[in-house]
C-alpha cells in the first residue's frame, strides 16, 4: 500500500470528525467534474457505475468490472474515493473479502456494504452481517489498508422491512452488531425524519449517514439532527440522464434545444479529465 493511498484514507477518516457530504460519481468525468466543484471527497453510485456500462444496478456488473471501474474514478482524480460494493458480490464473508480486496488494489479507501440479500430484501440477519464486516475489516488489514473507514448500509428504512414501529429498534440492534465487527460508521438510506434521524444519532454507537433527494431536509436541518455524513446516491446521474431524454425529446419532437441551457462549459469539461 502506498503512502498516497494512506493518506487519503487518514484524510477520509478526518472527514467524518464534522458533517461530511459525499456527492457520489458514476465514471471518470463525472468524479472530475464533482473534484472541480470542490467535494472533498467522492463516493461511487452502484447504480450510476453500473448504468455506465449499461448494467443494471443490483450486483449488474461482475467484482472485476466494478473494481476496473472504481479505479478509472480513483485514477481521476486527487481526493479520497469510497466505492459502494453493493452487498459484496457474494453472501459468504470470503466474498467480501475479496471484493474489499480488489477496490483497495482499485484505490479506494472506503466502502458501503449492504446488508440486503437483494434489492428489496431480505437482509442478513445481524450475526451473519457482523461476520461479513468483519471480513471486510480483516481483509483491508491485511493489504496494509486498517484504516479503510466501512459505511455500512441497513436497509430497514428503504425496503420497509418489518413494522413501521419496531424499524428503529431493528435498527438498533443492527448497528451494535456492526460496529462490534469493526463497522466506522451506518446508512440508513430511506430515513429522513428529523425526528427519528436524531433518536437514532444519540442512541446509535456509530456515525450516522442519511441519503437526501429533492424534497429531502437540507444539510443544514441533517447536521441539526446530528447526521454526520451525507450522500446522494443515484441522484444526480438520474438528473443528468434526465436531462439526456429530455433534450432528446425536445430535439426530435419540437426540433429545439432549450433544455441544453445551463450545460457545463465544454472546456472546463475536457480540462478536469486532462490529466
Amino acid at each position: 500500500m502506498d503512502d498516497i493511498q494512506r493518506g487519503r484514507a487518514a484524510t477520509l477518516r478526518a472527514l467524518h470528525d464534522r458533517t461530511l457530504v459525499l456527492p457520489n460519481a458514476w465514471d471518470a468525468a463525472s468524479a472530475a467534474v464533482v473534484a472541480r466543484a470542490g467535494a472533498a471527497a467522492i463516493a461511487t453510485t452502484s447504480g450510476g457505475v453500473a448504468w455506465s456500462a449499461g448494467r443494471p444496478d443490483g450486483h449488474g456488473l461482475t467484482r472485476e468490472e466494478m473494481a476496473e471501474l472504481v479505479g478509472r474514478i480513483v485514477r481521476m482524480v486527487d481526493i479520497p474515493v469510497t466505492a459502494d460494493i453493493e452487498g459484496g458480490y457474494g453472501p459468504a464473508p470470503d466474498d467480501v473479502a475479496a471484493t474489499v480486496r480488489a477496490v483497495i488494489e482499485a484505490g479506494a479507501v472506503g466502502i458501503n456494504l449492504e446488508d440486503s440479500r437483494a434489492p428489496g430484501g431480505p437482509l442478513f440477519d445481524d450475526h451473519d452481517q457482523a461476520e461479513r464486516v468483519r471480513a471486510a475489516r480483516a481483509a483491508a488489514t491485511g493489504l496494509e489498508l486498517p484504516e479503510l473507514w466501512i459505511n455500512v448500509r441497513t436497509d430497514v428504512y428503504l425496503f420497509g422491512i418489518g413494522e413501521p414501529d419496531g424499524r428503529l429498534d431493528d435498527v438498533l440492534s443492527r448497528v451494535e452488531a456492526y460496529a462490534g465487527a469493526g463497522a466506522d460508521s451506518l446508512f440508513v438510506p430511506g430515513l429522513i425524519d428529523l425526528s427519528t434521524l436524531a433518536t437514532l444519532v444519540k442512541e446509535s454507537p456509530l456515525p450516522i449517514n442519511t441519503m437526501v433527494w429533492p424534497g429531502a431536509p437540507t444539510v443544514a436541518e441533517l447536521e441539526a439532527a446530528g447526521v454526520r455524513r451525507i450522500s446522494l446516491g443515484t441522484a444526480v446521474a438520474q438528473a443528468a440522464y434526465g436531462l439526456a431524454h429530455r433534450a432528446t425529446v425536445e430535439l426530435l419532437e419540437r426540433g429545439t434545444y432549450d433544455a441544453l441551457a445551463g450545460g457545463l462549459d465544454f472546456g472546463v469539461i475536457n480540462s478536469a479529465v486532462t490529466r
